[in-house]
């Protein structure tokens, strides 16, 4: 089980599962695995078995999370780059690229293997490129109040996880801290004027669209309906941080239970919740003590007993299977 690392290398910052460093071009084992870096560097990805929900780091970790994480999220990169549909970050998923000198004695070789992600510096779009098939979660929260979905007019008597007529983009805007906000479209060029504004967000809105009506075709026919995702995408920087190529590239990870919603498809029946192969079951049972009043959604989280834990891991683990074999 690997929660946390601890790195002799730059840059480091820990997200809600990630800790996160900046590998030197210099410091690469075996150079840059054929990767134009120009000098930047790599950055190196380690997925812990942290879990987060409703924004909190949850104190009790899934054992082995990471590695699945990881997996589910190198297949679909590699899966995207194969189909044409857009570059990506991923350069390595090799733990020894990372020299032996940046290891730690909290730290070794072995807690890196499988949970390493190797990928190209980039300036990140600070915009969540969200996609929806299905109407649930916040998504159902704002059509209930509003009859839309960020902006997005939808049609009247939609019910609970009812499949949409054509997926829609309805981005977010990244905080560094608390919830994401959903905005319109409008909104969201107005947050990267900086970077392109309507011309990229234009971009990376067909982009989503494709990689998310391309990737629910390819799940729904190994049994899973890929209801929801959310994307992040970044423009590829030099060693000085200067953008060198204005076409975005998808980075972070992609399309795994923790950024996507996985249903069952032969269990699915709208207007109710689904059962799910993502992190939905923890969710459900925070929720519960959420209405009980045992908890209010601040940290610290409440501790996971062991039927959660071994529940969620084998959901994670089912859609590995299911999406990867």
């Amino acid at each position: 089980m690997t929660s946390e690392t601890d790195l002799k290398l730059p840059g480091v910052r820990r997200g809600k599962v990630r800790d996160i460093y900046v590998l030197p071009e210099e410091m690469m084992q075996g150079g840059s695995a054929g990767a134009e870096l120009d000098g930047a560097g790599a950055l190196v990805m380690i997925a812990t078995d942290r879990i987060s929900a409703f924004d909190v780091i949850l104190p009790t970790p899934i054992p082995g999370k990471g590695r699945v994480l990881t997996s589910i999220a190198t297949f679909w990169l590699k899966w995207i780059e194969a189909q044409g549909i857009c570059k990506t970050h991923l350069i390595s998923t090799d733990d020894r690229l990372i020299p032996d000198e940046a290891l730690t004695p909290t730290t070794g070789r072995g807690h890196l293997r499988g949970r390493t992600t190797i990928g190209r510096l980039c300036r990140v779009i600070p915009v969540e490129c969200v996609v929806r098939g299905y109407l649930e979660g916040s998504g159902l929260v704002d059509y209930q109040q509003t009859g839309s979905v960020c902006g997005v007019l939808l049609p009247a008597g939609l019910r609970q996880c009812d499949r949409l007529d054509e997926p829609i983009f309805t981005p977010a805007t990244k905080a560094q801290e608390g919830h994401d906000e959903n905005v319109g479209y409008e909104q969201a060029c107005e947050h990267v004027a900086d970077l392109g504004g309507e011309k990229l967000m234009r971009v990376l809105r067909e982009r989503s669209l494709e990689i998310y009506c391309r990737a629910a075709e390819y799940a729904f026919k190994r049994g899973i309906i890929l209801a929801d995702t959310k994307f992040e995408f970044g423009l590829p920087i030099n060693s000085d941080g200067e953008i060198i190529d204005n076409d975005p590239i998808l980075i972070d990870e992609a399309l795994t239970p923790d950024s996507s919603r996985f249903w069952p498809a032969d269990l699915y029946e709208p207007g109710r919740a689904q059962a799910s192969f993502d992190k939905q079951f923890v969710r459900e049972y925070l929720q519960s003590l959420v209405d009980s009043g045992s908890w209010d959604k601040t940290t610290p989280g409440p501790v996971l007993p062991a039927d959660v834990v071994e529940g969620t891991l084998d959901r994670y683990e089912q859609a590995r299977a299911m999406l990867t074999d």
